[in-house]
C-alpha cells in the first residue's frame, strides 16, 4: 500500500511555475551575452559600425522569431526544434537540427564561466595559473548545476534580477560615455572597419555583421520553457520577441556610447584589449573615476550579464535532453525527475560535458575552433526550422496556432533565406581547425544517430504530442 502511495506521489512531466517574466528573463538573458567581454570581438567584426550592425541584425532575427512564435503554441512541450523538424520533415532531420542548435548552448558553458573567472582574476589582480582556473570554474559549473536542479522558479527569479542589473549596467554605462567628455562623432570617421576580412569579393563589414547573429542566440530557448510556463501559450510570443527587441536596442545603444570612444587603438594590432574587455580597458586607461566604474560595469556586463547567459543556455539544453528522452531520441532515463520535478541525467550529463570542454578549452585550440562555428550551427538549425514550418503549414492546414503569423508564407520564406545567407557568410573565412572541431562534434551525433536508427527507434519509436494527439514519426 505504502509502494502505490509512493508511485502516486512521484512527480511526472515538468512542473508547470514559471511565470511569463521568467520565461522572457531566460530567453533575454540567454542573448545577452559576453557584452563585457566580447565587446572586443564585435567591435573587430564591425568598428564604430557596430551599433549600426545590431539594428540590421535585429530586424533580421524578427522573421526568425516570429516563425518561432507560430511554432511554440502549437506544440507547447519541451522540445522546440528536435517537434518542429521531425513533424514538419521526418525524425532525422528532427535529430540533426536539434544536435546543431546543441553545438551553440552546450559551448556557452565553459566559456562563459571562463569569462567569468577571467575577469574576476583581473580586478583581484590574481596571477591565473591552468590548475588555480579550473578549480574556480569546476566550482562555478557545479554551482549552476545545483541551481538548476532546484525548484525552476528560483533560478527564474535569479535569472531575472541578475538580467535587470545587466541591462541597467549598460545603459548607465552609455550615458556615461556620451557625457564624458571624450565621446566624439570623430571616431565614428572609420565606420565601417572590420578585421574580418573580405570573401569573393563580399565587404568584410557585411560578413561580420552577419557574424553578430551570435549574440542574438537565445530566444529559441522559450520553446524548451513553455511545458513549465503557468501563462496562456498565446503570450509565448512576448517572450520571443520581446526578448530580441530588448536586448537589440540595448546592443544598439552601448555600441553606439562605445563607438564614440576612443577605443579604436585598442583592438588594433598590439592593442592592449584584443583579448576582450574593450569597455573595461578603455575605463582602466582613462583612469580618475573610471577605474571604479569599471568594476561596477564589470559585475553588471559580466557577471550578471553573462551568468544569465550561462544560466539560460543551461536550462534550455537540459530541457532538450529531457524532450530527446520523453520522444524516444534518448533512454528514457533522461526524462527521470528528482523532488523539484527537474530532469537529474541531462543535468549531469551536461555538467561531464561542461567539464571536458572547460578542459579543452584550457589545453587545446579545440574550444576555440569549435567556438567560431556556432554561429553556422545555429543558423543551419533555424533554416532548416523554417522549412519544416512551411511543410507543417502545407501538410496541417487545420492546425491554427494562436499566434498568426503575419504574412505567411512570405515571412517564412523571407526567414528561410535569411538564415541561409547568415549561415553563408558564417562559414567565410573559417579555419581548417574549426571545420575539424566542428567535424568531429558531427561525428559524434551521427554515432549517436546510428544508435538511434538500429537499435532505439526498432524498440521504441518516436511519438510526438501534435494538435491531434500523440503521433509516431
Amino acid at each position: 500500500m505504502a509502494d502505490s502511495k509512493s508511485k502516486e506521489k512521484e512527480p511526472s512531466g515538468l512542473k508547470k511555475s514559471l511565470r511569463l517574466i521568467y520565461v522572457y528573463a531566460i530567453a533575454a538573458g540567454a542573448i545577452f551575452t559576453f557584452i563585457g567581454y566580447w565587446d572586443t570581438i564585435f567591435y573587430e567584426y564591425c568598428g564604430a559600425g557596430t551599433f549600426f550592425g545590431f539594428i540590421l541584425m535585429t530586424l533580421l532575427t524578427l522573421p526568425i522569431a516570429m516563425v518561432y512564435c507560430e511554432l511554440a503554441p502549437l506544440f507547447p512541450k519541451a522540445g522546440g526544434e528536435l517537434i518542429y523538424n521531425t513533424v514538419g520533415i521526418n525524425r532525422h532531420v528532427g535529430f540533426f537540427s536539434s544536435w546543431l542548435i546543441m553545438a551553440a548552448w552546450i559551448a556557452v558553458p565553459p566559456s562563459a564561466v571562463m569569462a567569468i573567472v577571467q575577469w574576476m582574476f583581473h580586478v583581484l589582480h590574481v596571477n591565473s595559473s591552468f590548475f588555480l582556473i579550473e578549480g574556480v570554474a569546476l566550482v562555478a559549473l557545479v554551482g549552476y548545476c545545483c541551481l538548476s536542479l532546484q525548484n525552476v522558479e528560483i533560478a527564474g527569479k535569479i535569472q531575472l534580477y541578475m538580467l535587470i542589473f545587466a541591462i541597467g549596467g549598460c545603459i548607465v554605462a552609455t550615458v556615461a560615455f556620451l557625457f564624458s567628455g571624450v565621446w566624439s562623432l570623430d571616431n565614428f570617421k572609420n565606420f565601417f572597419y572590420s578585421q574580418v576580412g573580405s570573401q569573393f569579393g563580399i565587404p568584410s563589414w557585411f560578413i561580420g555583421m552577419a557574424l553578430l547573429i551570435t549574440p542574438f542566440f537565445g530566444f529559441e530557448t522559450v520553446p524548451q520553457m513553455v511545458e513549465e510556463g503557468d501563462f496562456p501559450i498565446k503570450d509565448s510570443n512576448k517572450a520571443i520577441l520581446g526578448s530580441i527587441v530588448s536586448c537589440g536596442l540595448v546592443y544598439t545603444l552601448f555600441f553606439f556610447g562605445l563607438g564614440g570612444m576612443p577605443v579604436q587603438s585598442l583592438v588594433e594590432e598590439g592593442g592592449a584589449a584584443v583579448n576582450g574587455f574593450l569597455a573595461i580597458t578603455m575605463m582602466e586607461q582613462l583612469g580618475g573615476g573610471w577605474s571604479i566604474f569599471a568594476v561596477i560595469f564589470g559585475v553588471a556586463a559580466i557577471l550578471c550579464a553573462i551568468g544569465t547567459c550561462l544560466l539560460g543556455f543551461w536550462l534550455s539544453t537540459v530541457r532538450l535532453m529531457y524532450a530527446m528522452g520523453e520522444n524516444n531520441f534518448l533512454p528514457k532515463a533522461f526524462t527521470k525527475l528528482n523532488r523539484h520535478q527537474q530532469p537529474v541525467l541531462p543535468n549531469i550529463l551536461l555538467l561531464i560535458i561542461s567539464l571536458i570542454f572547460l578542459l579543452l578549452q584550457n589545453a587545446t585550440t579545440f574550444m576555440n575552433d569549435f567556438f567560431n562555428l556556432m554561429s553556422f550551427g545555429c543558423a543551419c538549425a533555424y533554416a532548416l526550422t523554417m522549412i519544416s514550418a512551411m511543410r507543417i503549414r502545407k501538410k496541417y492546414p487545420q492546425w491554427v496556432s494562436p499566434y498568426k503569423l503575419k504574412g505567411g508564407n512570405i515571412t517564412r520564406i523571407l526567414a528561410l533565406l535569411i538564415a541561409i545567407m547568415i549561415a553563408f557568410f558564417c562559414t567565410l573565412g573559417q579555419s581548417a581547425g574549426s571545420w575539424k572541431a566542428f567535424g568531429i562534434y558531427l561525428g559524434v551525433g551521427v554515432v549517436l544517430w546510428l544508435w538511434m536508427v538500429l537499435v532505439n527507434w526498432k524498440k521504441h519509436p518516436v511519438e510526438i504530442e501534435t494538435p491531434d494527439g500523440v503521433e509516431k514519426f
